[in-house]
């Protein structure tokens, strides 16, 4: 038989979303002594930052082992929002070369670095190795998240409306096309109303839902089911947009969800979207907020690339086809990723206790329930 192609490592960008926190993980030191303020101003000036190598990924399909590692862009959400554009290219791409010099066969870019400009394709173009957004991996462990949340909730999907919010995004967009062959109804959430009239076109071809846009997030109020995944630096979803009994799926980072919604609404069930169990006994020797196995949906799409042995640009730019969340989808089953466990507000696991408390106080409030003054329901 012939031998079985060596595996090339990767490297994965990420870079910090609270900037005391994510530093204090580095650096505790330093993460006390800096003001958040300081942190973000200082790391206009930082450059790229080598955090660890991962270790003890295996394939479940072939059994070969995958190495890689973190490399950080110093820059924060506000920082990259607020720079030139061509200023934060480079400074992902001086991250990227660093992860060449490492001897990664391809890069995966993290959080903000991978919606900057054209998403990925200046980047790409800029190095030698291949680069993905991990987009269309994201977009599959999302939706998949919806499913399996709103059966635990005892929503049936053929019967729910659903709510997309960041709908005009490379990952909202698909996400909705994906929804509207699912749902009764679907609500397009975003900012240009030109660009959701484009994102309906493309959810009514082989869509079952009705279908209606809005370009504010009270438009949620209905929904059984909200996804969100917005480039917002800040909370968009309150606790008043949402109706009890509520599933939302927040893959934004930073989060769309506000923290509020935790604190006062204990009748909706809020979930992070895109964390998956990776393959073998994988140690990343950085703790970056996530329990021990599991990573980013992004993440987890460059892995799976590696172990594929496809060493090529993916999912770049803002226009991810459902054909390429499906590929990526089956390669990444067939190496032994999987949905990981829910998450909420950095929390989890979420229990079966916690979800049927949440089942039982939504019943009991919808008796008494009404729209907060100007929200109206479709």
């Amino acid at each position: 038989m012939p031998a079985t192609p060596t595996v090339e490592p990767f490297a994965f960008i990420i870079h910090p979303i609270d900037p005391k926190k994510d530093v204090s993980r580095k650096w505790p030191w330093l993460g006390k002594i800096l003001t958040r303020r300081q942190v973000d101003f200082f790391s206009t000036y930082f450059p790229p930052v080598y955090i660890s190598e991962i270790t003890g990924i295996r394939s479940a399909s072939t059994g070969q082992e995958l190495r890689g590692w973190f490399v950080a862009c110093p820059f924060t959400p506000q920082r990259m929002m607020t720079l030139p554009v061509n200023r934060v290219y480079n400074k992902i791409i001086a991250a990227g070369r660093m992860a060449e010099g490492l001897g990664a066969g391809i890069l995966g870019l993290g959080a903000y670095t991978s919606v900057v400009g054209d998403a990925g394709i200046t980047i790409a173009d800029a190095l030698q190795i291949p680069v993905t957004t991990g987009d269309s991996y994201t977009i599959d462990m999302a939706v998949q998240a919806v499913r399996q949340a709103a059966e635990q909730m005892d929503i049936r999907m053929g019967e729910a409306r659903a709510a997309v919010v960041g709908a005009t995004g490379a990952i909202g967009s698909v996400c909705a096309q994906m929804l509207a062959e699912e749902v009764a109804h679907l609500t397009l959430i975003g900012r240009r109303e030109e660009a959701l009239a484009a994102v309906r076109e493309l959810c009514e071809e082989g869509g079952r839902a009705d279908l209606d846009t809005s370009t504010g997030v009270d438009s949620i109020y209905d929904a059984d089911l909200v996804l969100t995944v917005t480039s917002a630096t800040t909370a968009v979803i309150e606790a008043r947009h949402l109706k009890p009994g509520a599933v939302v799926c927040d893959v934004a980072r930073p989060r769309d969800v506000s923290k509020q919604v935790a604190a006062l609404r204990d009748d909706v069930l809020v979930i992070e979207g895109g964390m998956v169990e990776v393959p073998g006994p994988v140690d990343f020797h950085f703790d970056f907020g996530f329990p021990p196995r599991m990573a980013y949906a992004c993440m987890a799409e460059t892995m799976a690339l590696a172990l594929e042995g496809r060493y090529e640009d993916y999912s770049l730019g803002k226009q991810i086809s459902r054909a390429q969340v499906r590929e990526i989808s089956e390669i990444a089953r067939r190496h032994g990723f999987r949905l990981g466990y829910f998450r909420s507000f950095e929390r989890g696991p979420v229990t079966a206790e916690h979800i049927a408390h949440v089942r039982e106080r939504a019943a009991a409030n919808r008796r008494a329930w009404s729209p907060p003054a100007g929200v109206g329901i479709s």
